[in-house]
This record gives C-alpha cells, sequence and structure tokens, in this order.
C-alpha cells in the first residue's frame, strides 16, 4: 500500500507504476507460448515501447487518493493501456487517419505491414478483457468485477471509442460547431480516461463522497487532455510530437483551435484545468497524484 504520509511526490513513483504495468502485460503475453510469434513482435511493438503511460497513471493516482493496495489496481492499468494501444493501431491504419509516425516510430502498419497491424488491435482488445476476467488479485467480488468490466467495455465499444472514431471519420471536411467537436471527443478519447479513473473507484467504493461527482471530474479530465492534445499539433513539431503534427490539417478534421481560435482553446482548457483542480479541493484522501497528472495534461508539451 501506498500510505498518504509517504514523503515521496508521485513523479518519484512514475516509473514504478510504469514497470507495473509493463511487466503485468509482459507477464500476460508470457502466459500462452501458442501465440504467433509475429503477433507477439507486433503487440509488444504497439503496447511496450516508449509512451507517457498517462491512463494508467491515473489509475495508481485514485487508487492513492482511497489508499487502495497497488496489487488489484495492475490489472485495470494494463487494460486501459491495451485498449489505448490497440486504438492507437487502428486509428493509425490507411482506412483510418493514415498515419506514418508514432511515439517517435513508425506505425504499426507501416513496421509490420497492415494485416499484422489489424490483427495486433484485435490481440491488444481481446488481452485486456482477458486480464480483468482473470486476474485473481483484481477482486473476490463477481458483481465489483463485472461493473469494472463493464466500465471498459462501454468506453471502448460503440458508444465511446469506436463511436466516437466513426463521428470523426464521418465529419472530415466539415466544419463542426464546438457542440459536436466534443461528442466526438468526449467519446473517441474521454470515454477511456473516464474508465481508468472509474473502474478503480468500484473497488474503493467511497461512501464520503457521491460517485457522480469523480465521473465529472474523470469527463473533465479528458476534455482537458484532448484539447491540449489539439493545441499541441499547432504549438509543437513533429519531432518533438513523435507523431504527425499536420495530421489533422491534412485530414481536414475540425480541432478545438480550428473551432475556437488557439486563444479560445486556451482559455476552454483553462477554464477546465480551473474546474477540475476545484473538485480536486473537495477530495478526502491524498490527491496529489491525480493533482500530478492533471498538471502535466495541462501543461506537456508531447
Amino acid at each position: 500500500m501506498i500510505a498518504c504520509g509517504n514523503p515521496q511526490t508521485f513523479e518519484d513513483r512514475l516509473e514504478h507504476y510504469r514497470s507495473r504495468v509493463a511487466g503485468k502485460i509482459r507477464a500476460a503475453l508470457d502466459a500462452d507460448d501458442g501465440i504467433p510469434s509475429n503477433l507477439v513482435e507486433a503487440i509488444d511493438y504497439s503496447v511496450l515501447g516508449p509512451g507517457k503511460r498517462i491512463r494508467p497513471l491515473l489509475t495508481y493516482a485514485i487508487g492513492e487518493l482511497f489508499d487502495l493496495e497497488p496489487e488489484p489496481l495492475d490489472a485495470i492499468a494494463a487494460a486501459v493501456e491495451l485498449i489505448h494501444a490497440y486504438s492507437l493501431v487502428h486509428d493509425d491504419l490507411p482506412a483510418m487517419d493514415d498515419d506514418d509516425l508514432r511515439r517517435g516510430r513508425p506505425t504499426t502498419h507501416r513496421a509490420f505491414g497492415e494485416a499484422v497491424a489489424i490483427l495486433a488491435g484485435d490481440g491488444l482488445q481481446a488481452l485486456a478483457f482477458e486480464i480483468l476476467c482473470c486476474d485473481e488479485r483484481l477482486t473476490a467480488s463477481p458483481a465489483e468485477r463485472i461493473k469494472i468490466i463493464t466500465w471498459l467495455a462501454r468506453a471502448a465499444g460503440p458508444a465511446g471509442m469506436v463511436g466516437g472514431q466513426t463521428l470523426d471519420l464521418q465529419a472530415e471536411g466539415k466544419q463542426l460547431d464546438e457542440a459536436a467537436l466534443e461528442n466526438i471527443h468526449r467519446r473517441k478519447t474521454g470515454e477511456l480516461i473516464r474508465a481508468s479513473i472509474m473502474m478503480p473507484v468500484e473497488l474503493a467504493r467511497p461512501s464520503e463522497l457521491p460517485t457522480e461527482d469523480l465521473d465529472r471530474l474523470a469527463t473533465d479530465i479528458g476534455l482537458l487532455f484532448q484539447i491540449r492534445d489539439d493545441l499541441l499539433e499547432i504549438e509543437q513539431d513533429t519531432a518533438t510530437l513523435g507523431k504527425s503534427s499536420t495530421s489533422d490539417q491534412e485530414n481536414k478534421k475540425s480541432t478545438y483551435p480550428s473551432v475556437l481560435g488557439i486563444e479560445g482553446a486556451r482559455q476552454r482548457a483553462l477554464a477546465l484545468y480551473t474546474r477540475v483542480n476545484a473538485t480536486l479541493d473537495t477530495l478526502p484522501g491524498d490527491s496529489s497524484g491525480l493533482r500530478w497528472v492533471v498538471d502535466y495534461i495541462y501543461g506537456r508539451s508531447n
């Protein structure tokens, strides 16, 4: 357990948490030697390469807020990172965003071919649910496990990421208003961030504050992440981002800077950041981990 009085900062524990996620995913891949070697290589490349692990860090930060043991959180953290990696592999495909660069390296379909990339994405998604279904340390309660799995399924499914990507593709070449743009990104990006926070909440079962407050916090963090992501494509170059800084422009997509203007998008991000911190001020427990992740999201440069 990470005690609330631990003198270390959350930043001191980042690599510890990131290594826990990588270890959990590696153990799951190694548990079945029947997986074709080229598929293992593609999955490894897609999920265990460079990455900030923002979603798993949110999971562990919620764990610290409620003073949870880290072992049950490992399965949740690994599952959200697997789903995130799957979404990137598929979003980068020629039929989707058609990107050649991700995290400073060739995208999975450029490195392994389109067919293997599709299968790697399928495998990443299935592995996420296998971990949540089978991990004995997650919870002894079948009801809790079902609620946790349901959060991830909804985030990844047609009402979440898949639906958001569908709307995103349909909107190419069109000028959206802010409400339509927010609807896309709350689904495509925000729902998985929301699940990263709300799945460990199911383990904590907090009675001292309404779950609705945490859900609203999670939704705001997800939208803040997307606005900052849109701004980075204006503020940074491809080398700094590790992915194409012109992809949205080339695909004629509406973004927060294109809809609100650059300064308008910055003000919207600041308003969300301020509201998130105001909510954090009301939370009992050690919210320093959540504050660190929110500060990182708001201030990140890649």
